[in-house]
This record gives structure tokens, sequence and C-alpha cells, in this order.
């Protein structure tokens, strides 16, 4: 007797269901790509239209923050309130701070080092380059605020506003508290699970929009910004590019190498999602489906869950690279000479800064204003940056996603929670909606 899985599977319902099937749709990293190409035709072609086609990706934004947070919370919920212990949690979450602070600061080190040996930005002649607007931008940010802001005072107030930092203190209670109280959290477990599900199809749903998004966006940026703003600063773009390909092929597989986990068959595991990243800027668009493709190639369920939206709050390892360059680059440019005291001071002061600021707007320029103003830099700079910020905050996004990615495998092999399984060449959208409970840890299960 056929199973209802398999029957679905071998007659798929609807066109699209029949195209897929039969390989007439090509997988979303060949639609992103398409996308790509085709936003930078009409952007070049027609930068009247391109002008306004923002608005498609601003909407595709808008539907996946729609979804982060219900899918989110559930997802963190189950993974700490089905651990055996709290000292599991605790255990995962030191684990995984401790890589946190470890990779983040040596890359910080590495790129600030190169930064200087290169002298990026000596002779930079940036005082006629157009500055971007920052008059919407908060210009400081006090630790003991990112500390209390860690606590919600009003939890609906913070999911509603989408601050992960609070979302993920609460949910962390809560999950404690679930696994205390038995079999009363049982019709809990089992809603939370549901909407988990429910997430994940919807989830689905809104990336088959992403191509289109892809292509709006390279559009209006084509059309909007052109060629000739990025010529002054083309030497900090060409630098942090190059910078972002040391860390990605260079100091990532050679942490990945000392924890002996497979870095390069987990980047063609997320390949698609990368270049999704990378387009849109946002490592929010690639979240949901991240959770499901590592869990895929192999990481724990629990680990996925817990360990990424902890990344994402303190694991900025593009935004890391970002600050160091960028600080070296504007001191250089106005001639501030960076003694060694000088130079510790600024990589305190980032070390300090670059943890925990998710839930900032702007977050990346925030913390290079706070640096600045610590160290005595121009803010000046800071705008004659954020210019061209669109152009590196690909390479940043696309990093984040990486380093996200492989501490999930890192700590899922620590946990003993990693089972390598054969890619699947399933395009995302097309993942299972799969409830997260349900899923089976490859040990201590």
């Amino acid at each position: 007797m056929v199973s209802p899985t398999e029957e679905s599977a071998s007659s798929p319902r609807g066109v699209r269901g029949w195209l897929t099937h039969h390989r007439l749709v090509p997988p979303l990293f060949a639609q992103v790509i398409i996308g790509l190409v085709l936003g930078v035709v009409l952007g070049l072609a027609a930068p009247a239209i391109s002008e306004h086609t923002k608005v498609i990706g601003d909407a595709f934004i808008r539907l996946v923050q729609m979804i982060i947070i219900p899918l989110l919370f559930p997802l963190i919920v189950l993974s700490i309130a089905q651990m055996d212990s709290a000292k599991a949690m605790a255990r995962l979450a030191a684990k995984s701070l401790l890589y946190f602070e470890v990779v983040t600061t040596m890359i910080l080190v590495i790129t600030a080092s190169l930064a200087v040996l290169t002298k990026l930005g000596k002779g930079a002649d940036i005082h006629s380059a157009a500055t971007g607007n920052t008059g919407t931008i908060q210009k400081s940010l006090p630790l003991q605020n990112i500390f209390l802001d860690i606590i919600p005072s009003n939890i609906v107030s913070a999911l509603s506003t989408g601050n992960l930092l609070a979302m993920l203190f609460f949910a962390t209670f809560f999950g404690l508290a679930l696994s205390r109280i038995g079999a009363q959290a049982r019709p809990v477990i089992n809603f939370l699970d549901g909407v988990a599900g429910a997430m994940f199809q919807v989830t689905s749903w809104v990336v088959k929009f992403a191509p289109l998004a892809v292509m709006s966006f390279v559009a209006y940026n084509a059309a909007h910004y052109g060629w000739q703003l990025l010529v002054k600063l083309a030497i900090f773009v060409v630098v942090f590019y190059a910078g972002a390909f040391v860390v990605m092929f260079v100091i990532f597989p050679l942490v990945a190498l000392f924890f002996r986990v497979p870095y390069f068959p987990m980047l063609q595991a997320i390949g698609d999602l990368l270049l999704l990243g990378f387009v849109t800027r946002s490592s929010e668009v690639v979240l949901a489906p991240l959770v499901k493709r590592l869990e895929q190639f192999g990481v724990g369920s629990q680990v996925a869950s817990f360990t990424l939206p902890l990344g994402y709050t303190f694991n900025a390892d593009g935004a890391t690279m970002y600050e160091g360059f960028a600080v070296v680059f504007i001191a250089n440019a106005y001639g501030i000479e960076l003694t060694i005291p000088r130079l510790i001071t600024t990589m305190l002061v980032l070390m300090l800064l670059t943890k925990g600021f998710a839930g900032v707007p702007s977050s990346s320029i925030v913390i290079l204003f706070s640096a600045s103003a610590a160290i005595g830099l121009p803010v000046e700079g800071v705008a004659i940056l954020l210019a061209v910020d669109f152009v590196v905050d690909m390479a940043r996004t696309a990093i984040n996603i990486a380093g996200n990615g492989l501490v999930c495998v890192v700590i899922a092999k620590s946990e003993g929670t990693f089972a390598r399984k054969p890619l699947r060449n399933t395009p995302t959208g097309h993942e299972s909606a799969a409830s997260p409970a349900r899923v089976e840890l490859a040990a201590g299960r």
C-alpha cells in the first residue's frame, strides 16, 4: 500500500509541482542568478522604472520579518524544553558563547592587522566624497543599555518589535520551565510543535518570492547608486572583499579543520542561501530555511534551533571584520596615527561592542560611531563609508551566514549530535515542513 507521502511525491499536484518533479523549474540558486542578471539589465536600461522597484524587495523583507519571531520562539522553547537537563542547555550556551568570542576576536585581530599592514586609507581623498545620511542613526551604544535590553520589561512588546535578544532570554526561561513541570507541559509543547511546523510551511511559500526580490533590489541599486560613487572608495571596497575572501576560504576552513568538521560540503549545502543573503543584504531572509538546511546536513535539531538564533545575536563575523577595516581606514584617511596603545584600545572597544547588537537598527554603523567616539576618530569618516555601505554589506551578510552555519556544525559535533547526511538536491522552499519536535537527535535519544 502506498503511503500518502509516497503518493504525493510520485504524483505532484498542480502545474508547479509537475514542473518541479520533472526538473523543469530551476533550483533557487539558478533562479536567484537569473533575477540578479535581470536586475542589472533593468537597472541600467530603465533607471527611471528601476528607482521604484525597491518596494518589491522591501515587501519581501517585511514578509521575512513577519515570520522570524513566530518561527524562532517555538523552536528555541522546544529545543530547551526537550533537553535532558538545564545543565545540557547551559553547556550548549557556554560552548557557543566561548566559540563566538574566540573566533570573532581572531577575525577582528587578523583583519585589523591586515588593514594596518596594507596602510588602508593612506592618502585617500575622501573629503570630497559623498556622505550617507546619518540623521536617523543612533550615534552611541551604551553598554548598560545593551545589558538592560536583554531583559524584556514587556515580552509582548519585545516580540512585536522583533527584539531577538529579549526573545531569546524569555524563551530560555520558558523552555526551562516546561522541562520542569513534566506532563503538564505536553499540551504546550504540542501546540508549539504545531506552530513551528506551520511557520516552516509559511516560510516555504515566502522564499519562493526571493528571485523577484533579488531582481528588484539589484535593479534599484544599479539605477540609484550607479558606479561613480564607488570610484573614490574603490580601495576600501576591494580590500574589504579581499578580507572577506580570506575569512571565508582561509580562516573558516582552518577553524573547521581544527574541529574536524566538513566546511566545504556545508558551504555546498547552503550555497543558494549564501547567495540569497548576499544579494538581499539580509541574514534574516535565510534564517528559517538555514535551520532546516543544517538539520538536513546532519546537525541535531536542538543545536540548530538554539545555537543559530544565539549566533545571529552574538556571532556577527562579517560585521566584526568590517569594524576592524573601517576604523583603520578612517584613521589613516584623516592622518590619525594608530599607535600600539590606540590599536589595543580599539580592539578592546570593538570586542565589547560587537556582541549582542542584533536588535539595534543599522547596528554595524552604530558600533562604528561608538568606537570612533571612544578612540577619537572623526564621525564624518563614518558617514562617508555609509555612502558605500550597501556594497560591503553584501559580503558582510554572507560572512555572517557562513560563520553561523559553521558554528552550528562545530557545536553539534562537540555534542555528539552531528551525523552528516548526503546532500539532497532540494531547492529552498521545498524542504520538509516536519515539526522540529519530531526530529530525533543522533545521540542521547
